[in-house]
């Protein structure tokens, strides 16, 4: 009888292990989802091939508009950039810490000359405001200006060596290296940034849409549309460069014939400004017990104050209508 049960519960048990092995075992280790996949693998679909083949390929047109919408979006910066890019564009390697102490020390010694020369604390506070915050940003704005203009004297030629470089088998890397190294400042640093930039896995295209960031001249966003769209939709880049060199030099020439022409404009109001105070002064030779009531009454300061507004405003007006956007 022991024998019987013995047997028959391992039978049992061989029968409940099969069906653990056949049915719950592929679950567990998960064989099926491994054949599931090689068969997904193995078996090829063909209108999912189909359908991808048939897939219209974007035209080179399609391409550059996109191109263009990315740098405008790119562009689109706000127009007071924060100070650290000011500097850069001033062409100073100095840390936003190190103007604020500069500006300080010059607001700080305006302010010690006014107070010992007028013992009043109104106009000396005045000019330490100037000398802190108004003479510093204009020496940036002069600085970046007479950057610009250097710049733009030397970028034309900068363009043609590209030109001859790729027209002779170069790639555009080296071309780029050429002028880093040869070129004149600033066209040389920014070149420069721009094949540092590239070194450190920066897309070349990318690196060199930076230079308008850098240098905001219509003349480098130029450059940096032109480089874009060859990396991204392809295209004769020598043909390219060339153009754009062309176009360059036709700007340098109408510039340089708009400030011919509004020369004469320029003088009149340099005359005109500077008349009152040549008369002034002529005056103050000639008869000075006249004049000096201007400065020495009451009255005559508060006229002599409303002429010297009414001079800024004037000179400011005429500077606004010779001063010619191109």
């Amino acid at each position: 009888m022991k024998m019987q049960t013995l047997a028959l519960f391992s039978l049992v048990s061989v029968a409940m292990g099969g069906v653990a092995w056949v049915f719950i075992y592929p679950l567990l280790s998960g064989e099926r989802q491994a054949e599931k996949r090689r068969e997904s693998v193995a078996k090829a679909d063909p209108t999912k091939r189909a359908a991808a083949s048939s897939k219209p390929q974007k035209t080179r047109r399609e391409q550059v508009e996109e191109t263009l919408k990315e740098l405008d979006v790119r562009n689109k910066k706000p127009k007071n950039p924060p100070l650290s890019m000011k500097i850069a564009q001033a062409g100073l390697t100095w840390s936003k810490q190190r103007y604020m102490v500069t500006s300080g020390l010059i607001g700080l010694a305006l302010f010690l000359v006014i107070f010992v020369m007028s013992g009043s604390i109104l106009p000396a506070a005045a000019a330490g405001f100037v000398g802190a915050f108004g003479i510093p940003m204009w020496m940036l704005s002069f600085l970046k200006k007479r950057r610009e203009k250097l710049f733009l004297h030397t970028f034309p030629d900068a363009v043609d060596v590209i030109v001859r470089g790729i027209k002779s088998g170069l790639p555009l890397l080296d071309s780029l290296k050429i002028i880093a190294t040869d070129a004149p400042e600033p066209s040389k640093s920014e070149f420069k940034a721009i094949v540092e930039t590239q070194t450190i896995g920066i897309p070349l295209g990318e690196a060199c849409a930076k230079l308008y960031e850098r240098m905001p001249v219509p003349e480098a966003n130029f450059f940096g549309i032109v480089i874009s769209i060859q990396q991204k939709a392809g295209g004769n880049l020598s043909e390219a460069l060339g153009n754009l060199s062309r176009v360059l030099r036709d700007r340098k020439k109408m510039k340089a014939k708009i400030q011919a022409m509004s020369m004469e404009a320029k003088a009149s109001g340099m005359i005109i400004g500077c008349l009152p105070v040549a008369v002034g002064f002529l005056v103050y030779l000639t008869s000075p017990d006249y004049i000096e009531l201007l400065w020495t009454e009451n009255l005559g300061r508060i006229m002599l104050a409303c002429s010297a507004v009414w001079m800024s405003i004037g000179v400011f007006v005429m500077k606004q209508m010779i001063n010619f956007d191109f």
